[in-house]
């Protein structure tokens, strides 16, 4: 038996505009250091890595920003829904990538949307996607803004105008099943808010991805991200039950399954359509019990070929350790988990049945056996973690506000993740490692690339690469640029794939055009058209309209 949810839309409505995000970068506005923080900062973090500048731009304020006008006035029906006001059109120009940012810090809006809609339900949602089409519009779903992609940059293009969709205003638990634990969530709802609502329920989602602060759910369900279980559910395909969205031809809507062998999936084409198939509006999601039983470590290993090996024994060992991230020793050393002279395994088991040491036991065993080593484990996850695991978690979780402050002072901060098997992993990452570094060093003429493994299966790791170099202020588009082809050309012709997590978009485009089959990309093509012939939502993301 399922039970529906209380509480007053109004209410949910009014957390989410509690606070006023930053229109240019990452989080609240009132958490925005002082230029004289910024400078401090800048200090430590230039004497630290050899390169920035110790006098920090400032980000060009709204105020001494010029928007072109809007092209569209939306329908009596629609207007008390829409704004067109500089700072929303402005916060839904572009996502939190890395060029997104630096465009927004130096007042660059060449293409805002024309309108920005708050649905405050799925009526609204179909009031706007309805008038938007019939007046030639592109609509451009938006859940937390968190694309590091370009997945939900306003392109610009033959359309009349851009309608921004943003769906948080639907962020409610609607009903939660406790005996098949699910739970049928909102797409508008981010990682904390639903979460705090299944917490009032014994329940968790456990989906905890480096956004979660401001992500949402149908932004997880469009973009196929990847969360917080290193090994087996490791993207948010692995708790989606059945999805619902809202298109230009009807609504889609799977039937709530365990599982089916009935054809080409419903939910797997929604799965990662990046809002271009359809306005995801709510989807049944597969929820658990909040673990009380929890076990960690740190272990070092003399250098990342030697974790690696550790870690492909742990993926095929069938364990199934809840977090299995290895962390080169340069990355270590930047973050403050090591002093750069080992890697770092952050390893961890949870469960909400049963005490997971006997796991935890075995899997230093096999550690052990790679000639792994660790001084203390964890347990509860309380103040008994491992330092080194907390300096690595903080740095992790702060990282995206810490992108802001790099881009003030100079430095170019960017990241990118594929997978590829175990047997190619050793040639692979020697030859993107190599590329990638040299690209830098051609472009920036410093920097590092430093690699951690984010999630593991039995036949490969997920690498994840992070850039720091020096940036030439104001050629910073065209760095990323450059680094950006060198890195993705090396990832492709190498056997990986362009994306292990962080979507498509725009930015991946041509690499994702070269990875898939050509046959099914008529196939996408062919379903775009029959769901939304006019190509209004989301143009110039994974396919042509």
């Amino acid at each position: 038996m399922s039970t529906r949810t209380h509480g007053s839309e109004a209410d949910t409505v009014s957390r989410v505009s509690e606070r006023r995000l930053k229109h240019w970068g990452w989080g609240y506005e009132d958490e925005q250091p002082s230029h004289d923080e910024v400078t401090q900062a800048a200090a430590f973090i230039t004497g630290r890595l050899g390169f920035g500048s110790a006098e920090p731009e400032r980000p060009v304020p709204l105020s001494e920003v010029s928007l072109p006008p809007p092209r569209l006035r939306p329908p009596a029906s629609i207007d008390g829904i829409c704004r067109s006001d500089d700072y929303d059109r402005a916060l839904h120009a572009y996502g939190r990538s890395y060029r997104d940012i630096v465009r927004a810090f130096r007042g660059r809006f060449d293409h805002p949307p024309d309108l920005v809609a708050h649905p405050r339900d799925e009526d609204d949602v179909q009031a706007v996607l309805d008038w938007a089409v019939s007046a030639g519009a592109a609509v451009i779903p938006f859940g937390g803004g968190t694309s590091v992609v370009g997945g939900v940059t306003v392109p610009p293009g033959d359309h009349t105008g851009v309608v921004t969709l943003d769906l948080k205003a639907l962020n409610r638990v609607l009903e939660v099943d406790p005996v098949s634990l699910s739970a049928r969530i909102q797409a508008g709802a981010t990682g904390p808010g639903l979460e705090d609502q299944l917490a009032e329920h014994g329940l968790t989602l456990r989906h905890f991805p480096q956004s979660f602060q401001f992500s949402t759910l149908g932004g997880w369900i469009a973009t196929r991200a990847g969360g917080h279980f290193a090994t087996l559910y490791t993207h948010i395909d692995d708790l989606v039950e059945s999805v619902r969205a809202l298109t230009p031809a009807g609504v889609w809507e799977s039937r709530r399954l365990p599982g089916s062998g009935a054809g080409v999936s419903p939910d797997r084409m929604l799965l990662g359509s990046e809002g271009t198939l359809g306005v995801i509006t709510e989807a049944w999601m597969r929820v658990r019990p909040r673990p009380t039983h929890r076990a960690s470590a740190a272990v070092r290993f003399d250098d990342f070929a030697t974790g690696a090996g550790a870690v492909r024994t742990l993926s095929q060992s069938g364990l199934y350790p809840t977090n299995c991230r290895l962390i080169d020793p340069g990355e270590a050393a930047l973050t403050g988990a090591g002093d750069g002279s080992h890697a770092l395994l952050v390893l961890g088991f949870e469960s909400a049945d049963h005490d997971v040491e006997p796991w935890m036991t075995r899997a230093l065993e096999c550690c052990s056996d790679h000639g792994g080593s660790w001084e203390r484990r964890g347990s509860g996850g309380g103040d008994d973690r491992d330092a080194a695991v907390g300096s690595w978690r903080e740095a992790f979780l702060r990282a995206p506000y810490l992108r802001d402050t790099l881009i003030a002072i100079g430095i170019l901060s960017e990241t990118f993740e594929t997978a590829i098997t175990w047997d190619r992993f050793a040639s692979f990452h020697q030859t993107v490692l190599e590329r990638a570094a040299a690209a830098v060093r051609d472009v920036s003429g410093a920097g590092s690339v430093t690699c951690r493994f984010t999630h593991v299966y039995p036949d490969g790791p997920a690498p994840y690469y992070t850039i720091l170099a020096p940036a030439v202020r104001g050629s910073e588009l065209e760095q990323w640029a450059q680094i950006k082809q060198a890195a993705s050309d090396a990832v492709i012709e190498c056997g990986g794939t362009i994306t292990h997590h962080h979507a498509v978009g725009r930015d991946h485009r041509p690499w994702y055009d070269r990875q898939r089959p050509e046959a099914f990309a008529q196939a996408l093509r062919a379903a775009k058209h029959a769901v939304d012939p006019s190509g209004a939502l989301n143009p110039g993301v994974l396919i042509d309209g």
